[in-house]
């Protein structure tokens, strides 16, 4: 369906590929990665039983190639098909249509591939094209999988987080500005997790929980990467300072008939005397209630 470029991949490559299949006789589809917008990653020479007419297809192809493979039941789930999921007749054969979207065999390589997915998302969220960037960023994580960077050490590991963690930065940045903000706190999460003092990815999750109301959290995160000269971080805590100021004029208002004119107090420490006069005002109700019924 396309040409791809470049070399074939070898025994023990790993490969990167969208496909969906559907068997042939029904025309039922079953799988699909696209849909799924996750690659599917797969290792020539350890693929599972059902799965070796597609690895024998990928072994064929060049990167980038976008191919019609038909695998023939001998080659799939044989002869007796399969009654879970998926849901599979008896010798029956299948159409997979495949992308392969690379492949690598050294870390180098895999590392290289991750951070030119990186460097096209880079150049769409300067477009503002916030979805493709964000499709661009995934397929990077995706070649910096669990599996691969638990194996890594040393240098190649540095060289995968150099990579891996703008991901997720970036990624948190277009989640923000399509107000996903609990995904985009997942994606600091991971960041922080690996550098806990990353200047961007606090702020980032500041952002994020202040526009969820979250601002003891924001505030926790924002003084962490505070400096002087950081205007962003500045700007941010006075936005939080003043809805601070404008929740205690709320509370003041709400609370006035109650307990009568209050004397001037910090926010925090007025809104934690209001709650305690609150519970107390009940307690009392309630003492002179079960009082009045006794009587």
């Amino acid at each position: 369906m396309k040409e791809g470029h470049g070399q074939k991949p070898s025994i023990y490559s790993t490969c990167f590929l969208h496909y969906s299949a559907l068997t042939e006789s029904t025309q039922h589809k079953f799988e699909d990665t696209w849909h799924e917008q996750r690659p599917f990653e797969l290792v020539l020479g350890k693929v599972k039983k059902e799965m070796t007419g597609l690895g024998i297809g990928i072994s064929s192809m060049k990167s980038g190639e976008h191919a019609l493979l038909h695998v023939c039941w001998d080659l799939w789930y044989g002869k007796e098909g399969n009654f879970s999921l998926p849901n599979v007749p008896p010798m029956a054969d299948i159409i997979y249509e495949v992308e392969l979207i690379g492949f690598d065999e050294t870390n180098e390589e895999r590392i290289g591939a991750a951070d030119c997915w990186k460097m096209d998302g880079n150049a769409f969220f300067k477009e503002e094209k916030l979805e493709e960037a964000m499709q661009q960023y995934e397929m990077a994580i995706a070649y910096m999988g669990d599996d691969f960077m638990f194996q890594l050490y040393g240098k190649y590991q540095d060289m995968a987080l150099a990579v891996k963690n703008p991901c997720h930065l970036n990624m948190a940045a277009c989640l923000i500005k399509l107000d996903r903000y609990e995904e985009a706190i997942g994606h600091c999460c991971i960041v922080l997790a690996e550098d806990q003092n990353n200047v961007k990815a606090l702020f980032r999750r500041g952002k994020a929980s202040a526009a969820l109301g979250q601002t003891d959290a924001a505030q926790e995160d924002f003084l962490k990467a505070y400096a002087p000269e950081d205007k962003g971080i500045t700007r941010e805590l006075r936005i939080l300072a003043g809805h601070d100021d404008a929740l205690y004029q709320k509370q003041k208002e709400i609370y006035k008939g109650i307990f009568g004119a209050r004397s001037e107090l910090k926010p925090k420490q007025n809104w934690l005397i209001l709650f305690w006069q609150l519970l107390l005002s009940l307690l009392l109700r309630l003492f002179k209630h079960k009082t009045h019924k006794a009587d």
